[in-house]
């Protein structure tokens, strides 16, 4: 089984702002959130962790998983938002607002990264460890993420990208040649 977890929270997120690829650590919040989301998952022996280079998504997969080092991977960073890094999410600007009110028909703005270009990189990156055998841990980011479940389930025709996924939230999919359907757990909040 593939286990995908967004980070716990940091302060970036407490300021309702555009994270992307900024590097910020775990505020107290997002390390209780992460050590519910152990709390949940310690039933299960994760014989691989892979993780995003961000400090939030390592420390998140520390906890998660402190048994197993976790293999740090750029194909699992975050969006890279450009310009609009840090924008405070309640003060978008109107091509911002454009592109999250329907991701799948809008293609980002200038300066940032598409999403397809997330979901190509997120597709290697599966197939690279799909043939990998036991429970397997990927700690990333919110888009990233969804990237990730859209190219598990092709047939989802971009219904992960308008979907909220809190801080900790979890998704699971089976491991092998051929995934199955996600399905999701709120672990953290």
């Amino acid at each position: 089984m593939i286990y995908i977890i967004r980070h716990g929270k940091t302060e970036m997120n407490r300021a309702n702002a555009l994270q992307g690829r900024s590097d910020l650590p775990l505020n107290e919040e997002g390390i209780a959130q992460a050590k519910r989301a152990a709390k949940q998952l310690s039933g299960v022996r994760f014989s691989h962790v892979f993780s995003s280079p961000l400090i939030r998504a390592v420390e998140t997969a520390r906890l998660v998983a402190p048994d197993v080092s976790p293999t740090l991977d750029e194909r699992l960073i975050e969006m890279d938002y450009g310009p609009y890094e840090g924008t405070d999410l309640g003060h978008l600007p109107p091509e911002i607002l454009t592109f999250f009110s329907d991701f799948a028909h809008n293609p980002a703005p200038e300066g940032m990264e598409q999403l397809s270009s997330v979901v190509e990189r997120a597709g290697r990156f599966l197939e690279e460890i799909k043939d990998l055998r036991g429970d397997i841990l990927i700690s990333t980011h919110a888009i990233a993420m969804k990237g990730l479940l859209e190219y598990l389930t092709p047939d989802s025709n971009g219904g992960y990208w308008s979907r909220y996924i809190g801080n900790c939230a979890v998704y699971a999919a089976q491991n092998g040649g051929a995934y199955g359907v996600p399905f999701e757990a709120d672990l953290g909040d």
